[in-house]
């Protein structure tokens, strides 16, 4: 039986991963209008609305008739699927598939523990099991295990829309916010941690590179990918020429992508991103 992956729109993606995935989207909403993700706003048109809006967008989960709009596609298709959502410990988006599925079979999900980059390199790593020849089922399982050992370290901006969105708490906010504070972020298992505070982008991509040493350095014989929020690439370039002994002797060439408009709203504009699976 052949298998397709279906994700939600929260998994940030490079073309050639999102070609072959069926994408569940959840919305976006900036007062009283309302945005599909990657649907009806793209990630260019969010981030120039975030800078001129006065109001902080926010975001609805993924709902259980949507995932089953791409189970019943999947059942016409005489498919079995594998289902990869953002951490459940950040939206209800894995319960909506999870309800969904109940009068389905061969729908396995899988609540991913992480959200952006992080989930897009465990897409990958999916679609790598699946071009083995692995089954629906065997792909959930090794992705249970190997989503134990994602890591997900950010470089913020700033902490305001952490704050606003109720991600974190105003102590941790305000403690972020003063003297041009780059604050570092981990997630790990659904929970969002601050790892350190450093003036200036070129402390926080030292610091960037500290945290990769400090969980073990990277499994390159697993998908690595990078990202940056907001419409400029620039920080994210800089981080790679900061960081390039990491990169240069193991990764052919530095793969990147942008930070979805639904963990966009919580990150804001200016973050760099790195995922990877740990050793």
């Amino acid at each position: 039986m052949k298998t397709r992956i279906i994700v939600d729109s929260t998994a940030d993606l490079v073309p050639e991963t999102e070609q072959r995935v069926h994408v569940v989207p959840l919305t976006v909403h900036f007062g009283q209008e309302e945005y599909i993700d990657g649907v009806t706003i793209d990630h260019k048109t969010f981030y120039e609305k975030l800078v001129e809006s006065d109001v902080l967008p926010t975001t609805s989960q993924a709902t259980p008739d949507a995932f089953i709009k791409e189970y019943e596609k999947a059942k016409k298709a005489g498919e079995e699927a594998v289902v990869i959502t953002l951490a459940s410990k950040f939206s209800g988006t894995y319960q909506s598939a999870t309800i969904a599925a109940e009068d389905y079979e061969n729908i396995y999900i899988v609540d991913s523990s992480s959200a952006a980059m992080g989930s897009g390199i465990l897409v990958e790593l999916a679609f790598r099991l699946l071009d083995e020849g692995k089954s629906a089922k065997e792909i959930a399982a090794i992705l249970e295990e190997e989503k134990k050992k994602i890591v997900v370290v950010a470089l913020v901006d700033t902490l305001e829309y952490l704050k606003k969105g109720g991600r974190i708490s105003k102590a941790v906010a305000f403690a972020g916010g003063v003297l041009n504070i780059k604050p570092v972020l981990s997630v790990i298992d659904g929970e969002i941690n601050m790892l350190g505070k450093a003036r200036g982008s070129k402390m926080g991509n030292n610091l960037l590179v500290q945290e990769i040493d400090k969980a073990g350095g990277i499994d390159f014989s697993k998908p690595v990918l990078l990202g940056y929020s907001g419409i400029s690439n620039s920080l994210l370039l800089k981080y790679i020429e900061d960081s390039r002994q990491i990169w240069e002797d193991n990764l052919d060439e530095v793969r990147y992508t942008t930070v979805g408009s639904v963990i966009g709203t919580h990150a804001g504009p200016g973050a760099v991103v790195v995922a990877f699976f740990k050793k």
